[in-house]
């Protein structure tokens, strides 16, 4: 059964503890009756590791209380994230290696300051954190995504010089009109994506998934979250009839050699940050690691199984544990305008309307596998980190594991309403498709179809009261 009560805060000797709760205690004023009130510490949506930043760099931060060593740890993981990686050979050896194909020749051309990147806004410039995931129907290698021949499960469509790239994407838009009851218009752009350039046969057909790179604020909490944590919300067959079936994916543990919870990704496709780190190094620049030594080479890319390396690996386990330390250690921003009537009727409606049902609050850390200090932390993602049936409008219609074609984890919203201030722009959704938070809400459907249409009936005043609360995670 989910956990669908909230939590309240109370600060003592300047830590953040929790006390039960029901929905009633937390919202209502016992003075006044009013629902829409300020709770105690509801700001610090990492409990004592939020940090009071609202700059373009409020994603760049480190928790606090890290010691001098983990500071420069968390230094040198920054700059190996930012830096840009050069083909091989070249004078630079501790950051060659780059392709021989490749999407981004660094982690921040997908992740902005540690933020979201772009879809594909221009098809002659094509997109910074954009990418299509490929596959043919069928399962392949562990349960996962069966790989399209030549092309394996992700297009690379840049490559070094003399190198041929996979193929190219450009994206089309076509515009969906649409009124709420009180008669107000809306618009809405699908992208219509096509696959051209193929430099090794035919991709027409294949099935697509277009991406795009997310904010990576709190992942080490996600990290150091008990399994058990996550499943407790697990509903797959919606005993309780509420319409919400959160289920878990359950994926290919590359350490472990087994399958484990999926974690991380637009569809829950990784089970731990580590592995999402060098997962991303190798399918995204082509980066070679010691848990993935060979490079991204299908069989009949011959140019590129012949192209010089950057060592074995490129990427040493020492360079790899400080990216990775970096993103365990990145910490969350704190709430803006919390106290503000508008956003405390809205956080009042985000609850009524059911998006607290997959959009979760109340989670406790465990250790991290990089620092104690998250042990204990109570923090709230607004996510549950399990698949939810998006309805027809989102699918992609590809399978991941256990995710279906409809299949989407839920994504954390915490950060959300700083992505203009970070990346100077507001598309959201797995494709970037949405051009601010009203669209995101309204492209939903499937499980939250429920919760839209009681959006949509909303007055014009309680939908902008809804936006300004999720604004202000």
């Amino acid at each position: 059964m989910k956990n669908k009560l909230l939590y309240c805060f109370i600060l003592s000797f300047s830590l953040l503890s929790v006390i039960g709760c029901s929905d009633d205690d937390k919202y209502t004023d016992p003075n006044t009756g009013n629902r829409a009130v300020y709770v105690e510490g509801e700001e610090l949506l990492a409990g004592t590791l939020t940090v009071n930043s609202q700059t373009p760099n409020a994603f760049g931060r480190a928790f606090p209380g890290l010691s001098d060593e983990e500071q420069i740890f968390f230094g040198i993981g920054n700059s190996l994230f930012n830096q840009a990686w050069v083909s091989s050979p070249a004078s630079t050896t501790a950051r060659d290696g780059l392709g021989p194909t490749f999407n981004s020749r660094a982690c921040t051309s997908c992740h902005s300051k540690d933020g979201r990147g772009l879809p594909i806004t221009d098809n002659f410039l094509g997109s910074n954190g954009f990418l299509m995931r490929v596959s043919i129907p069928g399962t392949g290698p562990n349960g996962g995504p069966n790989p399209v021949v030549n092309y394996g499960t992700q297009i690379q469509d840049k490559a070094n010089s003399g190198i041929l790239h996979e193929a190219k994407i450009r994206a089309t838009y076509e515009i969906i009109e649409g009124t709420y009851p009180d008669g107000e218009s809306y618009t809405l752009q699908k992208p219509i994506y096509e696959i051209y350039d193929e430099q090794y046969g035919s991709l027409q057909g294949v099935l697509t998934s277009p991406r795009v790179g997310t904010q990576t604020i709190g992942m080490g909490l996600i990290d150091a979250l008990p399994d058990s944590a996550i499943l407790v919300n697990a509903d797959e067959n919606d005993a309780d009839n509420d319409g919400i079936s959160g289920k878990p994916n359950y994926v290919w543990d590359v350490k472990e050699k087994q399958l484990k919870l999926g974690k991380y990704g637009w569809k829950a496709n990784q089970p731990t940050l580590e592995q999402q780190v060098f997962s991303a190094f190798h399918g995204d620049m082509g980066l070679t690691t010691s848990f993935l030594p060979n490079n991204n080479c299908e069989s009949a890319q011959l140019d590129c199984i012949g192209a010089p390396n950057g060592g074995e690996p490129e990427v040493t386990d020492q360079q790899l544990d400080r990216v990775v330390f970096y993103q365990r250690t990145l910490a969350v921003p704190i709430r803006r305008d919390y106290k503000e009537e508008a956003v405390l009727k809205g956080k009042v409606l985000f609850n009524d309307l059911q998006c607290i049902s997959c959009h979760q609050t109340n989670f406790t850390a465990g250790k991290s596998p990089s620092t104690s200090l998250t042990e204990g932390v109570v923090f709230s993602p607004y996510s549950d980190f399990l698949l939810h049936d998006m309805g027809e409008a989102l699918a992609d219609n590809r399978s991941d594991f256990s995710a279906n074609g409809r299949e989407w984890r839920t994504q954390p919203l915490w950060g959300i309403g700083l992505i203009e201030t970070v990346n100077n722009h507001t598309f959201f959704l797995h494709d970037g498709r949405a051009r601010n938070i009203e669209e995101a809400i309204l492209w939903h459907g499937g499980e939250a179809e429920n919760s839209l249409n009681k959006f949509k009936n909303l007055s014009k005043a309680q939908r902008q009261e809804l936006i300004a609360f999720i604004n202000s995670l």
